[in-house]
């Protein structure tokens, strides 16, 4: 089997939609405009995307800001893992590590010396695979929201 992580290409278009979609299933059709946006102007959010193939079939991808502010970071210019996703039958052969690693690299290309991403507390798996490639854990933060005016 041969894999190769590299920069998404507008032909990785529907498959990395049908991956946006396994992770993000609440996500509906704004995953489609979002990828459009994407190929179309390079400063919108993700600023960058890797994606992992195997034999021909993207399996795998991560998302990739620089924000000015992280959690537990002590720079303004900070990588940011976006979003990260292996297709479930592709797991654990390491190309989520792979995928971290270039999305490090990435980030070191653009000037960051730290590198963040978040997980959901209840879901154990990312807070795992996070583990596993090395992030230490910066706490757990709630976020709320109030309504105060109309639609």
């Amino acid at each position: 089997m041969s894999l190769d992580i590299r920069a998404v290409r507008a032909d990785d278009r529907d498959a990395w939609l049908r991956l946006r979609r396994l992770l993000w299933p609440e996500g509906g059709e704004e995953h489609a405009a979002e990828i459009d946006g994407f190929f179309e102007d390079s400063t919108s959010v993700p600023h960058g995307v890797v994606v992992a193939e195997e034999d021909g079939w993207v399996v795998g991808f991560a998302e990739l800001s620089i924000r000015p502010f992280a959690e537990g970071c002590v720079t303004d210019r900070v990588g940011y893992l976006e979003g990260w996703f292996v297709d479930e039958r592709y797991r654990r052969r390491g190309i989520g590590r792979a995928l971290v690693t270039a999305a490090e690299a990435w980030a070191r290309e653009r000037g960051c010396v730290e590198f963040a991403s978040d997980a959901r507390a209840t879901n154990r798996t990312s807070v795992r695979a996070h583990m596993a490639c090395g992030f230490e854990d910066v706490g757990t933060v709630r976020c709320f929201r109030k309504r105060i005016g109309a639609d």
